[in-house]
């Protein structure tokens, strides 16, 4: 059985880029099954493509082609990249920030730089296209990749994992009753937001279910929320429209208002400046 392709960008549906690299890998090999994670990437946000990869690869079967397309710097000299994860699974994606989570979470074996003399779409009359790389070159590339076609030796040359662009990854600062750490993604339909602090280090710390948690949110040190927060498994266990504590699908702490958007609410987002503190 091949490998499956499942394809992340910040592309939307909007046009028909989508479309246009799914056109590429059938033309390839019509066998190949493709896969929507998302479409809904922000715009030329790497460090969100990096966090939606760690997020779901775990879930897919061991050998799964990811292509990953957040490309700002495309055409440009960022590198190209097939990257060979230490449990199987292959990433095609610009080297721009965007393997950060699965270089430090997963761990990357080998990385290659895709050869364009040999892995770059011909004969459709987009030789000197230079913007659009999902198509000519990572969905290419990848189908190759998942059809056989080509061996990952075959992407093109190695280059050091330690050359990888990474974006820098904030460690929270954890105490008895007293934990720090930052928002470090949302989660963008229902408006909650997640930290970078795991649960089991949290409880370690002394916060338990049930308890109400005094909880201080700064952006650049200016306080935007503050009050007393009850922490529990899951929303239902506050009143609706209350905001909860609770540990997300990834074990880690985050915050939510019941059936209501944290972020909208209290007009909070995520990223290093978005410092949470947590008090018993």
């Amino acid at each position: 059985m091949k490998p499956i392709l499942v394809f992340q960008t910040d592309f939307t549906y909007k046009e028909g880029a989508v479309s246009a690299m799914y056109g590429v890998v059938k033309s390839v090999d019509r066998e190949l099954e493709i896969m929507d994670a998302t479409h809904e990437i922000p715009k030329y946000d790497t460090w969100s493509a990096s966090y939606r990869l760690y997020q779901y690869m775990r879930f897919w079967p061991k050998g799964t082609v990811f292509v990953s397309v957040v490309d700002p710097g495309v055409g440009t000299g960022r590198k190209a990249a097939v990257a060979k994860t230490c449990d199987g699974y292959y990433v095609v994606s610009p080297d721009n920030g965007s393997l950060t989570h699965v270089k430090r979470k997963i761990g990357i074996a080998e990385i290659r730089q895709i050869d364009e003399t040999v892995n770059r779409l011909k004969g459709k009359g987009t030789e000197n296209v230079s913007v659009f790389h999902g198509r000519d070159l990572f969905a290419y590339c990848a189908a190759r990749l998942a059809s056989g076609i080509i061996t990952f030796e075959e992407v093109g040359p190695a280059y050091s994992v330690d050359e990888i662009v990474e974006h820098p990854i904030l460690d929270p600062d954890i105490k008895p009753n007293h934990v720090k750490g930052i928002f470090e993604i949302n989660d963008p339909n229902f408006g909650n937001l997640w930290t970078n602090i795991p649960t089991a280090e949290f409880v370690k710390a002394g916060f338990n279910y049930g308890d109400y948690v005094y909880v201080t949110v700064r952006h650049d040190g200016e306080v935007k929320f503050s009050g007393k927060v009850l922490f529990e498994k899951s929303f239902g266990f506050a009143k609706k429209g209350d905001v909860i504590i609770y540990n997300n699908e990834l074990m880690n702490i985050a915050m939510a208002v019941n059936q209501g958007s944290f972020c909208e609410i209290y007009g909070l987002s995520y990223g290093p400046a978005w410092e949470v503190e947590f008090e018993k």
